[in-house]
Protein backbone atom coordinates (compact mmCIF):
# COMPACT_ATOMS: atom_id res chain seq x y z
CA UNK A 1 0.00 0.00 0.00
CA UNK A 2 1.62 3.93 -1.01
CA UNK A 3 2.51 6.10 1.73
CA UNK A 4 -0.32 8.96 1.99
CA UNK A 5 0.44 12.92 2.26
CA UNK A 6 -1.03 16.05 2.49
CA UNK A 7 0.00 18.22 -0.43
CA UNK A 8 3.47 20.15 -1.05
CA UNK A 9 4.13 22.70 -3.66
CA UNK A 10 5.64 21.20 -7.20
CA UNK A 11 7.51 23.25 -8.89
CA UNK A 12 8.36 22.30 -11.94
CA UNK A 13 12.17 23.39 -14.00
CA UNK A 14 14.05 23.63 -17.15
CA UNK A 15 16.12 21.44 -19.24
CA UNK A 16 18.03 18.28 -17.87
CA UNK A 17 16.80 18.81 -14.52
CA UNK A 18 13.36 19.04 -15.87
CA UNK A 19 13.59 15.31 -17.53
CA UNK A 20 15.50 14.08 -14.68
CA UNK A 21 12.53 15.79 -12.17
CA UNK A 22 9.96 13.26 -13.76
CA UNK A 23 12.57 10.20 -14.00
CA UNK A 24 12.82 10.26 -10.07
CA UNK A 25 9.41 10.57 -9.70
CA UNK A 26 8.35 7.47 -11.61
CA UNK A 27 11.00 5.62 -10.23
CA UNK A 28 11.70 6.37 -6.91
CA UNK A 29 8.37 8.00 -5.89
CA UNK A 30 5.31 7.10 -7.35
CA UNK A 31 5.75 3.19 -7.17
CA UNK A 32 5.77 4.30 -2.98
CA UNK A 33 3.62 7.34 -2.33
CA UNK A 34 0.40 8.76 -3.37
CA UNK A 35 2.06 12.04 -4.07
CA UNK A 36 0.27 15.27 -3.12
CA UNK A 37 1.25 18.10 -5.06
CA UNK A 38 0.15 21.74 -6.06
CA UNK A 39 2.04 22.01 -9.14
CA UNK A 40 3.47 25.20 -10.77
CA UNK A 41 5.28 24.71 -14.04
CA UNK A 42 8.45 27.41 -13.36
CA UNK A 43 10.14 26.44 -16.86
CA UNK A 44 11.37 29.48 -18.68
CA UNK A 45 8.79 29.07 -21.13
CA UNK A 46 5.57 29.02 -18.97
CA UNK A 47 7.07 31.67 -17.00
CA UNK A 48 7.29 34.52 -19.69
CA UNK A 49 4.04 33.12 -20.89
CA UNK A 50 2.81 34.16 -17.73
CA UNK A 51 4.62 37.40 -17.21
CA UNK A 52 6.55 35.71 -14.65
CA UNK A 53 3.37 35.52 -11.90
CA UNK A 54 3.61 31.78 -12.02
CA UNK A 55 6.74 32.06 -9.56
CA UNK A 56 5.13 34.34 -7.72
CA UNK A 57 1.93 32.22 -7.21
CA UNK A 58 4.23 29.08 -6.13
CA UNK A 59 5.43 31.68 -3.74
CA UNK A 60 2.55 32.23 -2.02
CA UNK A 61 1.09 28.58 -2.70
CA UNK A 62 4.44 27.34 0.00
CA UNK A 63 3.07 30.13 2.51
CA UNK A 64 -0.61 28.30 2.66
CA UNK A 65 1.16 24.57 1.97
CA UNK A 66 4.47 25.52 4.48
CA UNK A 67 6.17 22.71 1.83
CA UNK A 68 7.53 23.51 -1.15
CA UNK A 69 10.19 21.29 -3.59
CA UNK A 70 11.67 23.34 -6.93
CA UNK A 71 13.06 21.59 -9.44
CA UNK A 72 16.22 23.97 -10.95
CA UNK A 73 15.45 27.43 -13.11
CA UNK A 74 17.45 29.03 -15.86
CA UNK A 75 17.99 33.33 -14.72
CA UNK A 76 17.50 34.48 -18.44
CA UNK A 77 20.19 36.42 -20.03
CA UNK A 78 20.55 38.01 -23.64
CA UNK A 79 21.52 34.62 -25.18
CA UNK A 80 18.64 32.82 -23.38
CA UNK A 81 16.76 35.86 -24.03
CA UNK A 82 17.14 35.25 -27.91
CA UNK A 83 16.80 31.44 -27.79
CA UNK A 84 13.73 31.47 -26.26
CA UNK A 85 12.33 34.45 -27.65
CA UNK A 86 11.50 35.89 -24.17
CA UNK A 87 9.41 39.32 -23.27
CA UNK A 88 12.23 40.65 -21.16
CA UNK A 89 14.69 39.31 -18.84
CA UNK A 90 12.56 37.90 -16.03
CA UNK A 91 14.35 37.88 -12.81
CA UNK A 92 15.77 35.03 -11.04
CA UNK A 93 12.76 33.01 -9.65
CA UNK A 94 15.14 31.76 -6.57
CA UNK A 95 15.17 35.22 -5.85
CA UNK A 96 11.60 36.08 -6.26
CA UNK A 97 10.41 32.99 -3.83
CA UNK A 98 13.21 33.92 -1.44
CA UNK A 99 11.87 38.03 -1.39
CA UNK A 100 8.65 36.63 -0.96
CA UNK A 101 9.09 33.84 1.83
CA UNK A 102 11.70 36.00 3.13
CA UNK A 103 14.44 32.85 4.21
CA UNK A 104 17.67 32.27 4.90
CA UNK A 105 19.05 29.13 2.62
CA UNK A 106 20.77 26.48 3.84
CA UNK A 107 23.31 24.45 1.52
CA UNK A 108 24.91 21.45 3.23
CA UNK A 109 27.15 18.91 1.40
CA UNK A 110 25.91 15.37 1.00
CA UNK A 111 28.91 13.23 1.99
CA UNK A 112 30.29 9.85 1.46
CA UNK A 113 33.04 7.64 2.21
CA UNK A 114 33.88 7.09 -1.35
CA UNK A 115 34.41 11.24 -2.39
CA UNK A 116 36.76 12.38 -0.05
CA UNK A 117 36.71 16.33 0.26
CA UNK A 118 39.91 18.23 -1.08
CA UNK A 119 40.77 19.81 1.90
CA UNK A 120 42.24 16.83 4.15
CA UNK A 121 40.90 18.64 7.42
CA UNK A 122 37.10 18.41 6.83
CA UNK A 123 35.86 14.89 8.55
CA UNK A 124 31.89 16.62 8.72
CA UNK A 125 29.46 18.90 6.46
CA UNK A 126 29.78 22.55 6.75
CA UNK A 127 26.63 24.10 6.64
CA UNK A 128 25.80 27.94 4.56
CA UNK A 129 23.36 29.86 5.68
CA UNK A 130 22.75 32.65 2.74
CA UNK A 131 20.50 35.41 3.38
CA UNK A 132 17.81 35.57 0.78
CA UNK A 133 17.84 39.23 0.49
CA UNK A 134 18.92 42.28 -1.11
CA UNK A 135 22.60 43.34 -1.25
CA UNK A 136 24.04 43.27 -5.37
CA UNK A 137 20.83 41.08 -5.93
CA UNK A 138 18.56 44.32 -5.90
CA UNK A 139 20.93 46.89 -6.70
CA UNK A 140 20.43 49.92 -8.87
CA UNK A 141 22.73 50.61 -11.44
CA UNK A 142 24.05 53.12 -13.56
CA UNK A 143 26.43 54.09 -16.20
CA UNK A 144 28.14 57.32 -15.71
CA UNK A 145 28.64 58.63 -19.37
CA UNK A 146 31.60 61.53 -18.35
CA UNK A 147 32.22 64.13 -16.08
CA UNK A 148 29.99 64.77 -12.93
CA UNK A 149 28.99 63.93 -9.18
CA UNK A 150 27.14 61.31 -7.44
CA UNK A 151 25.06 61.35 -4.44
CA UNK A 152 23.33 59.13 -2.58
CA UNK A 153 19.87 60.73 -1.36
CA UNK A 154 17.41 59.80 1.07
CA UNK A 155 13.69 61.20 1.14
CA UNK A 156 12.02 60.41 4.90
CA UNK A 157 9.66 61.85 6.77
CA UNK A 158 12.20 64.31 8.68
CA UNK A 159 14.03 65.95 5.76
CA UNK A 160 16.33 65.26 3.30
CA UNK A 161 19.98 63.66 4.01
CA UNK A 162 22.14 63.60 0.90
CA UNK A 163 25.71 62.23 0.83
CA UNK A 164 28.58 62.50 -1.88
CA UNK A 165 29.43 59.34 -3.22
CA UNK A 166 31.95 60.52 -5.56
CA UNK A 167 32.79 63.46 -8.40
CA UNK A 168 33.82 61.76 -11.85
CA UNK A 169 36.25 62.91 -14.09
CA UNK A 170 35.33 60.66 -16.61
CA UNK A 171 32.73 57.64 -17.67
CA UNK A 172 32.34 54.89 -15.06
CA UNK A 173 29.22 53.00 -13.32
CA UNK A 174 27.44 53.71 -10.12
CA UNK A 175 25.32 51.20 -7.86
CA UNK A 176 23.51 51.52 -5.12
CA UNK A 177 22.65 48.63 -2.65
CA UNK A 178 19.88 47.98 0.54
CA UNK A 179 18.72 46.08 2.60
CA UNK A 180 15.79 46.22 5.00
CA UNK A 181 16.39 45.66 8.81
CA UNK A 182 13.23 43.28 9.47
CA UNK A 183 15.20 40.79 6.76
CA UNK A 184 18.04 41.08 8.49
CA UNK A 185 15.97 40.24 11.73
CA UNK A 186 14.30 37.07 9.91
CA UNK A 187 17.54 36.22 8.49
CA UNK A 188 19.69 35.66 12.14
CA UNK A 189 16.37 34.13 13.64
CA UNK A 190 16.24 31.78 11.20
CA UNK A 191 20.14 30.67 11.37
CA UNK A 192 19.88 30.91 15.47
CA UNK A 193 16.84 28.15 15.54
CA UNK A 194 18.37 26.39 12.69
CA UNK A 195 21.62 26.10 14.51
CA UNK A 196 19.53 25.13 17.48
CA UNK A 197 17.53 22.21 15.75
CA UNK A 198 20.56 20.89 14.01
CA UNK A 199 22.42 21.16 17.61
CA UNK A 200 25.55 23.22 15.40
CA UNK A 201 27.72 25.67 16.14
CA UNK A 202 26.96 29.21 14.28
CA UNK A 203 29.34 31.62 12.74
CA UNK A 204 28.44 34.65 11.05
CA UNK A 205 30.73 36.55 8.93
CA UNK A 206 30.84 40.35 7.10
CA UNK A 207 33.25 42.93 6.64
CA UNK A 208 31.84 45.51 8.96
CA UNK A 209 35.74 47.08 9.57
CA UNK A 210 34.80 48.42 6.04
CA UNK A 211 31.15 48.52 5.43
CA UNK A 212 30.73 50.22 9.09
CA UNK A 213 27.11 51.20 8.41
CA UNK A 214 26.09 48.33 6.38
CA UNK A 215 27.72 45.21 7.19
CA UNK A 216 27.84 47.02 10.87
CA UNK A 217 24.23 46.75 10.98
CA UNK A 218 24.18 43.30 10.61
CA UNK A 219 26.47 42.22 12.91
CA UNK A 220 24.46 44.56 15.32
CA UNK A 221 21.26 43.41 14.68
CA UNK A 222 22.41 39.26 14.89
CA UNK A 223 24.33 40.41 17.95
CA UNK A 224 20.76 42.08 19.70
CA UNK A 225 18.99 39.37 18.76
CA UNK A 226 20.92 36.42 19.85
CA UNK A 227 21.53 38.23 23.31
CA UNK A 228 17.73 38.64 24.17
CA UNK A 229 16.47 35.46 22.65
CA UNK A 230 18.74 32.45 22.03
CA UNK A 231 21.78 33.21 24.39
CA UNK A 232 20.33 30.62 27.20
CA UNK A 233 18.75 28.44 24.60
CA UNK A 234 22.73 27.90 23.44
CA UNK A 235 23.84 28.19 26.16
CA UNK A 236 22.03 24.61 27.14
CA UNK A 237 22.43 22.93 23.86
CA UNK A 238 26.01 23.31 24.56
CA UNK A 239 26.91 25.22 21.10
CA UNK A 240 28.34 28.64 20.26
CA UNK A 241 27.66 31.62 18.73
CA UNK A 242 30.43 34.03 17.32
CA UNK A 243 31.19 37.25 14.87
CA UNK A 244 34.41 37.44 13.17
CA UNK A 245 35.12 39.24 9.89
CA UNK A 246 34.35 36.99 6.97
CA UNK A 247 38.45 37.18 5.46
CA UNK A 248 39.27 35.64 8.88
CA UNK A 249 36.41 33.07 8.58
CA UNK A 250 37.67 31.89 5.18
CA UNK A 251 40.86 30.92 6.80
CA UNK A 252 38.82 29.38 10.04
CA UNK A 253 36.69 27.01 7.32
CA UNK A 254 40.00 25.91 5.51
CA UNK A 255 41.75 24.81 8.72
CA UNK A 256 38.34 23.29 10.73
CA UNK A 257 37.21 19.72 10.49
CA UNK A 258 33.62 20.91 9.80
CA UNK A 259 30.23 20.21 11.65
CA UNK A 260 28.96 23.93 11.73
CA UNK A 261 26.62 26.45 10.26
CA UNK A 262 28.40 29.42 8.46
CA UNK A 263 25.80 32.41 7.96
CA UNK A 264 26.95 35.11 5.30
CA UNK A 265 25.28 37.93 3.55
CA UNK A 266 23.54 37.02 -0.30
CA UNK A 267 26.54 37.77 -2.60
CA UNK A 268 28.55 36.01 0.10
CA UNK A 269 26.63 33.32 0.59
CA UNK A 270 26.14 33.16 -3.16
CA UNK A 271 30.20 32.55 -3.62
CA UNK A 272 31.02 30.15 -0.48
CA UNK A 273 28.64 27.49 -1.17
CA UNK A 274 29.92 27.35 -4.43
CA UNK A 275 33.76 26.71 -2.95
CA UNK A 276 32.54 24.80 0.25
CA UNK A 277 30.44 22.40 -2.38
CA UNK A 278 32.84 22.10 -4.99
CA UNK A 279 35.76 21.43 -2.12
CA UNK A 280 33.54 18.67 -0.62
CA UNK A 281 33.47 17.35 -4.28
CA UNK A 282 30.26 18.60 -6.49
CA UNK A 283 27.41 20.98 -6.70
CA UNK A 284 25.40 17.89 -7.57
CA UNK A 285 25.98 16.53 -3.54
CA UNK A 286 24.34 19.55 -2.28
CA UNK A 287 21.24 19.92 -0.26
CA UNK A 288 19.84 23.34 -0.87
CA UNK A 289 16.57 24.18 1.58
CA UNK A 290 15.15 27.87 2.15
CA UNK A 291 13.78 28.06 5.67
CA UNK A 292 11.38 31.19 7.10
CA UNK A 293 11.48 32.03 10.42
CA UNK A 294 7.35 31.86 9.52
CA UNK A 295 7.41 28.01 9.34
CA UNK A 296 7.74 27.84 5.70
CA UNK A 297 10.22 25.60 4.06
CA UNK A 298 11.25 25.03 -0.05
CA UNK A 299 14.11 21.95 -0.71
CA UNK A 300 15.84 22.36 -4.68
CA UNK A 301 19.02 20.96 -5.85
CA UNK A 302 21.71 23.59 -5.25
CA UNK A 303 23.16 23.51 -8.80
CA UNK A 304 21.67 24.59 -12.29
CA UNK A 305 19.53 23.30 -15.18
CA UNK A 306 22.83 20.90 -16.65
CA UNK A 307 22.06 22.71 -20.20
CA UNK A 308 25.43 20.72 -22.12
CA UNK A 309 24.13 17.02 -20.71
CA UNK A 310 20.42 18.24 -22.21
CA UNK A 311 21.93 19.29 -25.38
CA UNK A 312 23.01 15.59 -25.38
CA UNK A 313 19.69 14.44 -24.62
CA UNK A 314 18.30 16.84 -27.11
CA UNK A 315 20.01 14.36 -29.51
CA UNK A 316 19.25 11.13 -28.43
CA UNK A 317 22.36 10.64 -26.23
CA UNK A 318 22.02 8.63 -22.53
CA UNK A 319 23.33 10.83 -20.24
CA UNK A 320 25.21 10.05 -16.55
CA UNK A 321 23.62 13.05 -15.23
CA UNK A 322 23.95 13.11 -11.58
CA UNK A 323 20.08 13.24 -9.54
CA UNK A 324 21.53 12.71 -6.09
CA UNK A 325 20.93 16.48 -5.14
CA UNK A 326 17.53 16.73 -6.78
CA UNK A 327 16.30 13.46 -5.21
CA UNK A 328 17.47 14.99 -1.68
CA UNK A 329 15.40 18.00 -2.44
CA UNK A 330 12.23 15.85 -2.94
CA UNK A 331 12.93 13.56 0.41
CA UNK A 332 13.93 16.87 2.33
CA UNK A 333 9.80 18.09 1.32
CA UNK A 334 9.04 14.41 1.76
CA UNK A 335 10.44 14.43 5.28
CA UNK A 336 9.20 17.92 6.48
CA UNK A 337 5.98 16.82 5.40
CA UNK A 338 5.94 14.06 7.34
CA UNK A 339 7.29 15.80 10.49
CA UNK A 340 4.90 18.60 10.48
CA UNK A 341 2.18 16.29 10.10
CA UNK A 342 3.14 13.41 12.08
CA UNK A 343 3.19 11.09 9.15
CA UNK A 344 5.99 8.82 10.50
CA UNK A 345 5.48 6.16 7.38
CA UNK A 346 6.75 9.62 4.69
CA UNK A 347 9.43 10.48 7.07
CA UNK A 348 10.64 6.94 7.41
CA UNK A 349 10.36 6.56 3.59
CA UNK A 350 12.70 10.07 2.56
CA UNK A 351 15.15 8.55 5.14
CA UNK A 352 15.30 5.45 3.41
CA UNK A 353 15.59 6.95 -0.50
CA UNK A 354 18.36 9.11 0.90
CA UNK A 355 19.99 5.81 2.63
CA UNK A 356 19.58 3.64 -0.85
CA UNK A 357 21.21 6.86 -2.50
CA UNK A 358 24.68 6.60 -0.62
CA UNK A 359 24.83 2.82 -0.20
CA UNK A 360 24.48 2.81 -3.92
CA UNK A 361 27.43 5.21 -4.14
CA UNK A 362 29.25 3.31 -1.31
CA UNK A 363 28.77 0.06 -3.43
CA UNK A 364 30.64 1.59 -6.37
CA UNK A 365 27.99 2.19 -8.83
CA UNK A 366 27.46 5.70 -9.89
CA UNK A 367 27.09 8.69 -12.07
CA UNK A 368 30.35 9.44 -14.49
CA UNK A 369 30.73 13.09 -12.47
CA UNK A 370 31.41 10.92 -9.08
CA UNK A 371 33.38 8.19 -10.61
CA UNK A 372 35.94 10.45 -11.91
CA UNK A 373 35.97 11.99 -8.00
CA UNK A 374 36.19 8.72 -6.38
CA UNK A 375 39.13 7.58 -8.94
CA UNK A 376 38.35 4.23 -7.64
CA UNK A 377 39.23 1.15 -10.15
CA UNK A 378 36.11 -0.95 -8.69
CA UNK A 379 33.37 1.22 -9.37
CA UNK A 380 30.81 1.28 -12.44
CA UNK A 381 29.86 4.49 -13.99
CA UNK A 382 26.34 4.45 -14.95
CA UNK A 383 24.32 6.49 -16.79
CA UNK A 384 21.08 8.09 -14.87
CA UNK A 385 18.06 5.63 -16.19
CA UNK A 386 20.88 2.64 -14.53
CA UNK A 387 21.81 4.04 -11.81
CA UNK A 388 17.87 5.26 -10.40
CA UNK A 389 17.32 1.52 -11.28
CA UNK A 390 19.97 0.52 -8.73
CA UNK A 391 18.77 3.15 -6.10
CA UNK A 392 15.08 1.79 -6.91
CA UNK A 393 16.47 -1.77 -5.92
CA UNK A 394 18.30 -0.97 -2.07
CA UNK A 395 15.42 1.25 -1.51
CA UNK A 396 12.78 -2.01 -2.18
CA UNK A 397 15.17 -3.98 0.19
CA UNK A 398 15.16 -1.31 2.78
CA UNK A 399 11.59 -1.32 2.99
CA UNK A 400 10.88 -5.30 2.84
CA UNK A 401 13.00 -5.48 5.78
Amino acid sequence: MKIRMKPIVEMDGDEMTRILWQEIKETLLLPYVELETEYYDLGLPNRDRTDDQVTLEAARAIKRLQVGVKCATITPNAQRMEEYGLKQLWKSPNATIRAELDGTVFRTPILTDRIKPYVRGWKKPITIARHAYGDVYKAVELPVPGPGTAELVFKGEAGETRQEVYSFKGPGVLQAMHNREDSIEAFARSCFAYALQEKQDLWFSAKDTISKIYDGRFREVFQRIFDAEFAEAFRQAGITYFYTLIDDAVARVIRSEGGFIWATKNYDGDVMSDMISTAFGSLAMMTSVLVSPHGWYEYEAAHGTVTRHYRKWQQGEKTSTNPIATIFAWTGALRRRGELDGNKALAEFSAGLENACLDTIEAGAMTKDLAALCGDPDVRSLNTGDFLQEIRGRLEAGLQA
